[in-house]
């Protein structure tokens, strides 16, 4: 998991300082208290990798809310994904059916709206991986069936392991901008 985060986090590293180059400005680090570097603000211009299994209509469709909302997304179909839910150390009672990462190593599992991601990218908690929406709510992006709505946490994912709700979804129409 080490190795595929600081890949992940070089990539996002190397778009930044490509960025920065053809704006003429030098990239700055932010560094938080305890003295390690912190991940810069995510660029919605920035990749989202979107690992879940090719016959899964729910997770397309997802994707296509999330690139409605302005995500750069590429999927990556595969047989499974509990490796790669593995791999992020997604909780085995907080999976759903589709796993994203961000350039910069940003972890949202499941449905999670793209306005949540949005918020948390623009100013992740210090000690975020990332957000989860856990099993597949109904009404949730992907999951719309009729007009029926399950109202839903969104849970932040810190990097000790816990897990804290970063958002209550009650109705359908708070999902969206």
């Amino acid at each position: 998991m080490k190795y595929t985060v600081l890949r992940l986090m070089a990539v996002g590293l190397l778009a930044l300082l490509a960025q920065a180059c053809s704006d003429g400005e030098a990239p700055t680090e932010v560094s938080n208290n305890t003295g390690e570097v912190s991940p810069q603000p995510f660029d919605i211009r920035d990749q989202l990798t979107v690992y879940k299994t090719p016959s899964c209509g729910c997770c397309g469709d997802w994707v296509t809310h999330v690139m409605d909302s302005g995500f750069n997304a590429d999927v990556v179909n595969q047989d499974t994904v509990a490796h790669v839910k593995d791999r992020f150390d997604i909780p085995s009672n907080a999976r759903s059916c589709h796993t994203a990462v961000t350039d910069s190593g940003y972890v949202f599992e499941g449905h999670v709206p793209a306005k949540y991601m949005q918020a948390f990218l623009s100013d992740p908690p210090q000690q975020a991986v990332g957000l989860l929406v856990p099993a597949m709510p109904l009404g949730s992006p992907g999951m719309e069936v009729d007009d029926r709505f399950q109202p839903y946490r969104i849970l932040q994912l810190n990097k000790d392991g816990t897990m804290e709700i970063f958002a209550s979804v009650t109705s359908y129409a708070q999902q969206f901008n």
